[in-house]
């Protein structure tokens, strides 16, 4: 006979819960706006239980609920909420709504920390300021805007996995017509590379060759957090002073590196300035969108996940440079890289006490005791977790962009 529960949350689930809550305490996030902590609280029921498993991502999209149940996982934690609003109905015609009532029927609960992760000391803002404070191999990599190809084929053939656009033939036209000056046509034929996104793999350091906050440097909290105990020196972002100024292609190279090698991410910098001759001194650091923590800040540099056409434009006209990653880019490689043995460390300590606790405070049926003998703990991070958007590169087109200068 089934011991169904409709009023309690599996044992593994608060194990998950307090875990998360030791490492990044929901008063440390931004309560003006932000939602965190548990989300979704599924009912336990010990004879179909999950796996004592966590999924971690940062979107819970469609894909990621699909995976979470294939996987059977307890608990997803999710870094952005999927619920930031009261719900007036929960309908499985909302996208969203349909994963949260899936994930509930399947015995899954849903944990968001988000804004506590970005303010917590040693935390998403740490993490990016350790990137840009990186050390490559010395000397570190030249790098230099890209000179134009003088011979580029007519017409390029298709590589693997590419995806190939075909101009349409030409057509007669009036003698009048053929008079007239003609624009240059394009190739008939091009050439597109795969939409590609960053790794998000753990860094492997033994092949990126980057050493984490190498580079002599102090670094701020830009606004800070105070009142929470043991977590002295919390807030969000960070300003970065480094003892010598560093040329902005070795940040570059170093950014690349540390979010997991894309193809490519946007960078801003004032019209009339080259590149290669841009020295950087201080760097204004934050994940996700930066703007309301970095607007006002001094810096050379703005790194973050993305800013408005407005507010990188207002950057570079008072001097600055801006680099974004995307939103959830600068947020990933977090999960992977910090979050995932942090993680498994500390809930390897509170499910030992919580089934502890659960073992002696009730009399246990025998699913209840298969399921609070299970000495598992598994920490992993999606696979089907990106970013919306990824870089398509037109590959050796004829028509050249204007210089980044």
């Amino acid at each position: 006979m089934s011991t169904y529960t409709t009023d309690r949350a599996s044992p593994f689930t608060r194990a998950v819960v307090s875990s998360m809550r030791r490492l990044y305490p929901e008063a440390l996030a931004d309560q003006s706006f932000d939602n965190t902590g548990l989300l979704l609280e599924a009912p336990f029921d010990p004879i179909r239980r999950q796996m004592n498993s966590v999924l971690l991502t940062i979107d819970l999209t469609k894909a990621v609920a699909d995976e979470a149940i294939e996987r059977k996982d307890c608990v997803v934690v999710a870094y952005h909420p999927i619920i930031f609003r009261g719900f007036k109905s929960l309908t499985l015609s909302d996208c969203q709504q349909q994963s949260i009532l899936r994930l509930a029927l399947e015995g899954i609960s849903v944990y968001s920390p988000h804004t506590a992760v970005d303010a917590a000391p040693g935390g998403l803002a740490d993490w990016l300021a350790d990137i840009v404070t990186g050390h490559l191999p010395s000397p570190e990599p030249a790098t230099h805007t890209a000179q134009p190809e003088k011979d580029s084929p007519e017409t390029i053939e298709e590589e693997e996995g590419g995806v190939e656009a075909e101009a349409d033939a030409s057509t007669e036209q009036p003698a009048e017509a053929k008079k007239k000056p003609q624009r240059p046509r394009m190739s008939l034929q091009r050439t597109y590379s795969k939409p590609t996104y960053p790794s998000h793999r753990p860094v492997d350091t033994s092949k990126t060759d980057l050493d984490p906050s190498s580079v002599d440097h102090t670094r701020s909290v830009i606004s800070p957090v105070t009142g929470v105990e043991g977590f002295e020196g919390a807030g969000f972002g960070r300003l970065v002073t480094f003892n010598e100024s560093q040329p902005l292609t070795h940040l570059v190279e170093r950014i690349a590196h540390g979010v997991g090698s894309p193809k490519g991410f946007p960078l801003a910098i004032p019209q009339g300035k080259q590149v290669e001759d841009i020295q950087i001194r201080t760097v204004g650091v934050s994940a996700g969108s930066g703007h309301s923590v970095l607007k006002g800040v001094e810096a050379d540099l703005l790194f973050t996940g993305e800013l408005s056409h407005h507010e990188a434009l207002a950057a570079t006209e008072k001097g600055q440079c801006v680099i974004t990653l995307f939103h959830s880019n600068s947020e990933r490689g977090y999960l992977s890289s910090v979050l995932k043995e942090k993680l498994t460390e500390v809930l390897k300590e509170e499910w030992e006490r919580v089934r502890n606790e659960v073992a002696e405070a009730q009399e246990l049926t025998l699913e209840w005791e298969d399921a609070v003998k299970d000495e598992d703990v598994l920490v992993e991070c999606s696979e089907r977790d990106r970013d919306p958007f990824g870089v398509v590169i037109l590959q050796s087109s004829k028509q050249e962009g204007k210089p980044l200068s």
